[in-house]
């Protein structure tokens, strides 16, 4: 009982030095819906939440966790006083396991193709939801403290969560689809090249590659019926900041994007040239992502050979409704390492030093050679001026 008072005096104590210190801001007031912000990213979900509110409500960030799960520390915030206004934070990883361990919510969706995805019939989508919910420290039988209680959510492809993004060279997903007679798996891996026979992994100087360098991608397929292909459905790049740049989906593709094998053996390949993202000026960091399917050897033609005409491919993979699903597995996103690109400044300094240097020489040539025949013209004068008349005699 001594404990639990004692305790009870040392949060009192500490929500009131906070609530001191919010005093005078303007965000020491009552909660809103606008006090918290959700940044729904490719590895991670950010929660970011006003502090001050949550102490003019008589709570502090102790008192919060995600989902009510107050026993565990995982599921608590970080206050961060050093901003202005102070702000609580929460993050999670987009894996299963942490979303499952805070009480998180994981549905499901199936959904028409729309946007960059409109040459697909059907998407699956999950959509991650939860709520941060505060603790009234009072245990008594009644309590003058509203409850705090923010909600929050994500929706993501089902692929960001099937896929196993790491920061190693190669990263690689597992595809599982159902056969009459059971069921197998597969692992797909993705693999960088710096040559057209894929034989020479891809090395990235420290500084990163130059613009314009051709990357060839290998998406390869092990343990894999001799049934089945590999199609690549979209191939994207995506910075950290979740920006994103399409290299090809469907048939539509970049104009520097090359696909050299797509559904016609249990390995897809295809090229691009290297590029920066305009918002990083001298160097530019990204992901690679492939939305990769197995099909049926039979019906594999069938998604790939009227590439050509692009509204004949829509069309003929929208027919058949459920008749589609299973001639093809479901999807999973395999994705590389980061590949850096870098803007050669170094280049482009000696480029206009030799510039400058060219037209430098040029004007002083130019010079020289005026001075040349000035000084020639000066000498052919004087001659004229200082020499002796001739005489000619009349017979």
């Amino acid at each position: 009982m001594r404990l639990t008072h004692l305790l009870y005096q040392v949060a009192t104590l500490v929500l009131a030095n906070a609530q001191q210190d919010c005093f005078m801001r303007p965000t020491f007031r009552e909660p809103s819906n606008a006090d918290i912000e959700v940044s729904c990213g490719t590895q991670q979900m950010a929660l970011q939440m006003l502090l001050c509110p949550v102490y003019f409500c008589g709570y502090n960030e102790s008192l919060l966790a995600l989902n009510g799960e107050h026993d565990k520390e995982h599921c608590k915030g970080t206050a961060d006083w050093t901003v202005d206004p102070p702000v609580l934070r929460f993050n999670f990883s987009i894996t299963e396991e942490d979303i499952a361990v805070c009480s998180n919510k994981l549905k499901m969706t199936e959904e028409m193709g729309t946007g960059v995805f409109s040459d697909f019939s059907s998407l699956q989508f999950i959509n991650i939801s939860g709520q941060i919910k505060s603790q009234d420290p009072i245990t008594g039988t009644v309590t003058y403290r509203e409850e705090m209680m923010y909600m929050f959510s994500c929706r993501y492809p089902l692929q960001y969560l099937v896929s196993n993004k790491t920061d190693m060279s190669v990263a690689g997903a597992s595809l599982s689809m159902n056969e009459e007679s059971g069921s197998f798996s597969s692992t797909l891996r993705m693999a960088l090249f710096s040559d057209n026979a894929y034989s020479s992994s891809l090395r990235i100087p420290l500084g990163g590659l130059k613009l314009k360098t051709r990357i060839f991608v290998q998406v390869a397929a092990s343990n894999l019926s001799n049934r089945f292909n590999v199609v690549l459905d979209r191939c994207y790049a995506s910075t950290v900041n979740s920006i994103t740049h399409d290299l090809f989906v469907g048939c539509n593709r970049d104009g520097q994007t090359i696909i050299a094998i797509n559904g016609m053996d249990q390995t897809a390949r295809f090229s691009f040239e290297a590029f920066r993202f305009v918002q990083q000026k001298t160097s530019s960091t990204f992901y690679l992502h492939c939305s990769t399917r197995l099909c049926e050897r039979s019906s594999c033609p069938t998604l790939v050979e009227n590439c050509s005409t692009s509204t004949a491919f829509r069309k003929r993979r929208s027919e058949g409704g459920s008749g589609w699903s299973t001639r093809v597995s479901d999807a999973a996103t395999v994705s590389s390492g980061p590949i850096t690109t870098r803007v050669d400044t170094v280049t482009r300094q000696t480029h206009r030093k030799r510039v400058m240097l060219g037209v430098t020489i040029g004007i002083l040539v130019t010079v020289f050679l005026s001075l040349v025949a000035y000084i020639t013209c000066l000498v052919c004068n004087s001659k004229r001026l200082f020499s002796k008349p001739v005489l000619y005699r009349l017979e």
